[in-house]
């Protein structure tokens, strides 16, 4: 339907059982060499540490597994060998789980056994899926096949999203449709699956009086297309290498982020335009942005950057400062939003010129610091899964 280059994108957030410091729900994932991702939500029995060793287990094994090309029957039948069911709790399983397959063509299958059934969010709106029932070593697991299309989600969850609230706020718990319609009001089309999973968790955390009576993890899926951001901050540390900095920076495809005063002269002189600067400030600790036509975001250069590489840390935690930096108009935000929803693939232009308004001792400013924070938010960036280059000049 769409010939527009995509991929898949991938966020998960949990919270502990109260008063515990390990919990009892674990992710993993693994996306194979030929594209394929494999993806399980385990939900370990109670909680703490034996509840975390058991949902750990159960989600590497058929991470394992399920990628090394074993059957999901084979793979279920030896987990259910490997970890029995609990005879003291009426033949309890020590473990739920949900698994995704996603092949490169987008197409996905899920078998889900006691989880919560996972959503499909397709334009904003819940689309059903079909389940068939498979009995697998006394099992039942629930199956449904699809194929994800661009800017769809699919949410996965523990049960703790559903139980939210039980004895704090809500007498029944929170729903799943009160959740399915909680999602669709959050939707849009950019919003990242992080962001997804952070905003469905964070509600979760609010029902439950932020004393959370069990583990809770919510998990998002995502087909969004391929866009590429490139940002280039300092000349290069050769006057003359300039030129060829600024045309490998300009010939490549996407928006076009400049940070920093002296680079942004930079490419103003070789734009052959002015820089129109503003004294608005959205936000009194982060510098105003300026605006360069031809450019797609002109801001400030260290402070901000300093800003962003907070707010990316906090992301790939609990993305509490999500509310913060995708609404706010101050360089910081503006940037955050750039390189955390709308890129996959960022390049980074980076000239090792000494800034000679950085030369003052009290500033606590040298080269040594705006190359930290580069790499440091580009390897905060890996991590969310962004293609990352980076070149020095």
């Amino acid at each position: 339907m769409f010939d527009v280059p995509s991929q898949l994108e991938v966020g998960a957030i949990s919270l502990n059982h109260f008063g515990e410091e390990l919990c009892g729900d674990h992710v993993e994932s693994h996306l194979s060499d030929d594209g394929r991702l494999t993806f399980v939500l385990a939900d370990g029995l109670g909680s703490g540490v034996t509840a975390n060793i058991l949902s750990t287990l159960t989600a590497t094994m058929l991470v394992k597994m399920i990628d090394g090309g074993i059957s999901m029957k084979e793979s279920v039948a030896s987990l259910v060998k490997t970890l029995p069911a609990s005879k003291h709790r009426g033949n309890l399983a020590y473990s739920t789980f949900t698994v995704i397959s996603v092949r490169p063509d987008f197409s996905f299958k899920i078998y889900n056994n006691d989880n919560p059934t996972p959503v499909l969010l397709r334009n904003g709106k819940n689309t059903e899926l079909e389940w068939d029932e498979r009995h697998i070593e006394g099992k039942i697991v629930k199956v449904a096949t699809g194929k994800l299309e661009l800017y769809d989600q699919i949410i996965l969850m523990s049960d703790g999203a559903i139980y939210a609230g039980v004895g704090e706020t809500l007498n029944f718990g929170w729903t799943r449709k009160e959740i399915i319609d909680y999602a669709e009001a959050l939707y849009y089309k950019e919003i990242t699956a992080t962001n997804m999973a952070s905003s469905i968790i964070e509600h979760c955390d609010v029902l439950y009086n932020h004393r959370e009576g069990d583990d809770t993890t919510v998990c998002s899926i995502r087909r969004r297309p391929k866009e590429y951001v490139n940002v280039m901050i300092g000349p290069a540390t050769n006057y003359d290498d300039d030129k060829m900095m600024l045309d490998g920076f300009f010939n490549k495809p996407g928006k076009h982020i400049v940070s920093g005063g002296s680079t942004a002269m930079m490419v103003a002189r070789y734009l052959g335009v002015d820089i129109d600067t503003t004294l608005e400030f959205f936000d009194p600790e982060i510098p105003p942005t300026s605006h360069i036509e031809g450019v797609d975001l002109v801001t400030e250069g260290v402070i901000t950057m300093n800003r962003v590489v907070l707010l990316a840390k906090d992301y790939l935690d609990k993305d509490k400062k999500y509310f913060d930096w995708c609404f706010k108009q101050d360089g910081a935000s503006l940037l955050a939003r750039a390189l955390f929803q709308d890129a996959t693939d960022i390049n980074f232009y980076v000239g090792c010129a000494v800034n000679p308004a950085h030369q003052n001792p009290k500033l606590g400013i040298a080269i040594n610091t705006k190359m930290k924070l580069v790499d440091e938010l580009a390897k905060h960036l890996k991590k969310m899964g962004k293609t990352i280059r980076v070149f020095y000049f």
